[in-house]
């Protein structure tokens, strides 16, 4: 008996052992999968798109000057919209802040417009319980028919339609901005 009992301690211990290694490779390996914040920045700046990201953090790139359009858009997006004004904005030349917004946002300035407008006009009508025109009018359409063309194009539903069936659903306006 006394012998079985030493057999189970002896390989008792060496499991132990090998359950401590097993434990201190893992943590290594746990450490070496999660690289450090640093580490991602260095492999995005090595990457294909490092050229891209090292522009955000430059004072006055073509990113910052487009990000500069790209916030007025998003604070005047119900306002008539100039594309050449905001090229200007950016101290671009048309074709070049084109080329550039799209980069940046994947797609045209006018299309990010209104794109903003059809989902503050699904909030709106979602939160404040606004009738259809009211709220495309409230995002600068001029025309009911042109709103809900535009709407259905993007929601793949007429406004009354989908807004009903988000309701439906249970969804909130927070939730349907996204």
């Amino acid at each position: 008996m006394k012998q079985q009992v030493r057999a189970v301690s002896t390989s008792g211990v060496r499991a132990s052992r090998s359950s401590r290694a097993s434990l201190r490779l893992a943590s290594a390996t746990s450490r070496s999968t999660h690289p450090a914040p640093d580490e991602i920045l260095i492999r995005l700046l090595r990457s294909s798109v490092g050229p891209r990201v090292a522009q955000i953090g430059q004072n006055e790139s073509s990113v910052q000057r487009v990000a500069k359009a790209v916030s007025w858009v998003r604070a005047n997006f119900a306002q008539p919209m100039a594309v050449e004004a905001l090229a200007d904005l950016a101290h671009m030349s048309l074709s070049s802040f084109h080329q550039h917004f799209k980069a940046v946002t994947a797609m045209s300035p006018l299309k990010y417009q209104k794109v903003l407008r059809l989902h503050e006009a699904r909030r709106l009508i979602l939160s404040r319980m606004l009738d259809v025109c009211s709220a495309g009018r409230q995002v600068g359409y001029l025309s009911a028919s042109q709103f809900s063309r535009e709407y259905t194009r993007l929601f793949g539903n007429a406004p009354s339609r989908d807004i009903a069936k988000l309701r439906q659903d249970g969804v909130s306006w927070d939730v349907a901005a996204r």
